[in-house]
């Protein structure tokens, strides 16, 4: 270990660097002194050149004296606001009409079918994106016999909700108006 003695530019250097830890005043008086420096070299530095598309909107300010462009802020983000809810309307016995062809397409699957001879009897009564999820179920989860006649439960220009009794349960269909009609857009077993 090396002998420290009080002679010597590594001695000045330690006593430089020991004198903010020797009190609490020291300590305080060190913050201060070092937040001054800051301070002032921020102060003394020049400002940054602007970026070039600040430049370009100043050019083009000073050439058109009367056309100002507006600064530029960030814009806050953007929120969705619930709109009221649709007004209700009378249900489109068309609408109710494309459900019941829909369920007896829907429970018309003879045992050995395929999935894609099932989609193809539901593809005049659905829309396209409903089309692709459907392809995921089995026809043989879906109901045999259509137990009532489809009834409106809610009714808006574009949409209706509309119950379906099967002989596996009640269904909940959702048919929209497109271009090309009623079409169902989703059905949910009720309870």
């Amino acid at each position: 270990m090396p002998i420290r003695t009080h002679r010597g530019r590594a001695a000045v250097y330690r006593r430089l660097w020991g004198w903010p830890l020797r009190s609490p005043k020291h300590l305080v008086a060190a913050l201060i002194a070092c937040a001054a420096v800051a301070t002032a070299v921020g102060f003394l530095l020049p400002e940054p050149p602007p970026s070039t598309n600040m430049a370009a909107s100043r050019t083009r300010a000073t050439e058109h004296p009367a056309v100002v462009p507006p600064p530029r802020t960030k814009s806050p983000p953007t929120i969705a606001v619930p709109q009221a809810a649709p007004t209700p309307v009378a249900p489109d016995p068309a609408g109710v009409a494309v459900v019941e062809q829909w369920g007896k397409a829907w429970v018309d699957h003879p045992v050995g079918a395929d999935r894609q001879q099932w989609l193809s009897k539901l593809r005049p009564y659905t829309t396209e994106e409903f089309l692709t999820e459907m392809a995921s179920v089995d026809p043989s989860n879906a109901g045999n016999v259509i137990t009532g006649a489809a009834t409106a439960v809610h009714s808006t220009a574009g949409s209706m909700a509309v119950r379906l009794p099967t002989d596996i349960g009640v269904l909940s269909v959702t048919v929209n108006k497109t271009p090309a009609g009623w079409r169902v857009a989703q059905y949910d077993k009720e309870g």
